[in-house]
């Protein structure tokens, strides 16, 4: 059985003539009954045919489909454009191409919202950016301006000052830094050197290195009960102490006074392990916790600078997470506290 599905243009338009001829021909027949007649008028009738719809085929449908074709796949004049003209776009039916042209509209609009969705990132990045820099700036510029208006003349507010500048100053240095990590875990400039150790072990460095604000706090810091056994993870050690001591430092800035950071350790199978930290502080509004890894996104702007920070933590430690090949995730409910928890290899054989 002829599939008329898959026709070139020349089977189409010959298939057609055939139609087309063969009725006219019988009917020639029927009127004159001459065989001649009705052969010279079946000839006639299909080559005409043939040639009038060829003509109409090429120039006013496949010529646009190829233009379709050219422009969807971006192809130049060569060899491989004539070989696909020639034997791969004739095979394909009407109903192929609208799927092809669907199927491709679709990818592009999904494309276009990428780029709506990125466009809307960069904008609220550069504004947040802006805003980063331009408060440490004009208030060294305040501080400045006051001192050159007679101030630097009394020696007690030049140092206070001069110590706010330079508070302003290792804000802005801060976050350069934090930036350029950011920007060299992004682009894989910077390599991971992993190593086995003890999770547990660097868990407790870092609380003992940040025993002073632990302390003021009255935090009570600890590795939950049952997770003390020792867990040995195949990981860039100072990147992972980057991640815990800024999750910490978030712990103890939103904590609440006499509150609790408990680090719990869970093997989840044979290669990976969750690391997981949790306080019992103010808590996060759940409309927030989609972004909060986003850069400078802070629930609480006004709140958040008050206590210090780039605004870059959470960010950071997303990118050294995932730089490993693993997830970090977020629960929080306000008024109960956060948890933030990342998964680790343990296995120096898997690439994961």
């Amino acid at each position: 059985m002829l599939n008329t599905k898959n026709l070139s243009p020349k089977q189409l338009s010959a298939f057609t003539a055939a139609i087309l001829a063969f009725p006219i021909s019988i009917g020639i027949w029927f009127i004159k009954p001459d065989w001649v007649i009705a052969i010279i008028s079946l000839i006639v009738t299909f080559i005409g045919s043939y040639l009038l719809i060829g003509f109409v085929l090429e120039s006013f449908i496949y010529r646009k489909i190829k233009l379709i074709y050219k422009f969807i796949y971006q192809t130049k004049a060569s060899k491989r454009e004539e070989t696909y003209y020639k034997y791969i776009l004739p095979q394909k039916g009407i109903d192929e191409v609208r799927e092809d042209v669907e199927k491709w509209a679709e990818q592009r609009s999904a494309e276009i919202e990428i780029l709506k969705q990125n466009e809307v990132f960069r904008k609220e990045f550069l504004q947040n950016l802006a805003h980063e820099f331009k408060t440490p700036i004009f208030a060294i510029q305040g501080y400045i301006d006051t001192l050159r208006d007679g101030a630097i003349d009394n020696r007690e507010i030049s140092i206070r000052f001069l110590e706010n500048t330079a508070k302003n100053v290792d804000r802005m240095v801060n976050l350069v830094k934090d930036l350029d990590a950011i920007s060299r875990l992004e682009s894989g400039e910077q390599p991971l050197h992993k190593e086995s150790f003890i999770i547990q072990e660097l868990i407790k460095e870092i609380y003992e290195t940040l025993s002073i604000k632990i302390d003021a706090k009255k935090i009570n810091a600890s590795i939950k009960k049952g997770c003390e056994s020792p867990v040995t993870v195949f990981a860039e050690k100072e990147k992972i102490r980057q991640v815990i001591n800024n999750l910490i430092i978030n712990a103890i800035k939103y904590g609440k006074e006499g509150g609790n950071i408990i680090a719990s350790i869970y093997k989840t199978d044979e290669e990976h392990v969750l690391v997981e930290l949790s306080d019992d502080g103010i808590g996060i509004a759940e409309e927030h916790l989609h972004r909060v890894f986003e850069r400078f996104y802070r629930t609480d702007r006004g709140r958040s600078r008050d206590v210090g920070g780039t605004g870059l933590g959470l960010a950071i430690c997303k990118h050294i997470i995932e730089a490993h090949g693993q997830t970090i995730h977020i629960r929080s409910k306000i008024d109960v506290g956060t948890s933030v928890g990342f998964t680790l290899s343990t296995n120096k054989l898997n690439i994961n």
